[in-house]
């Protein structure tokens, strides 16, 4: 049996799953619409999507994937952090909080 779920219903399955506090809400609703768009029928496993995807801010990500950018212009910084994730083929969308992105 097949279960179709909306926005709102996929955020309350973060919830209830105890991983409410993974994404901002915003997240959820760019990850959801991902999700929607490259697979309608797919099972929602929420341990799967933290597992799978992050949002971090910029400063996080840079640290993390050791990206250059020049340290003086904070906007250089988001447009050195996007331009890395897309080539990579990680970048998922942008929240006023940080990158949504795959972690592989």
């Amino acid at each position: 049996m097949i279960q179709t779920i909306g926005k709102s219903q996929f955020r309350d399955a973060f919830h209830h799953a105890g991983r409410g506090k993974q994404f901002s809400y915003d997240a959820l609703g760019i990850i959801f619409d991902y999700l929607e768009d490259i697979d309608e029928g797919m099972e929602l496993d929420v341990i799967a999507i933290c597992c799978d995807f992050s949002e971090d801010s910029a400063e996080e990500i840079q640290r993390a994937y050791s990206i250059d950018h020049d340290a003086d212009d904070e906007g250089n910084l988001a447009d050195a952090v996007r331009a890395y994730l897309e080539d990579e083929g990680h970048f998922i969308g942008e929240t006023d909080d940080g990158f949504i992105y795959f972690n592989h």
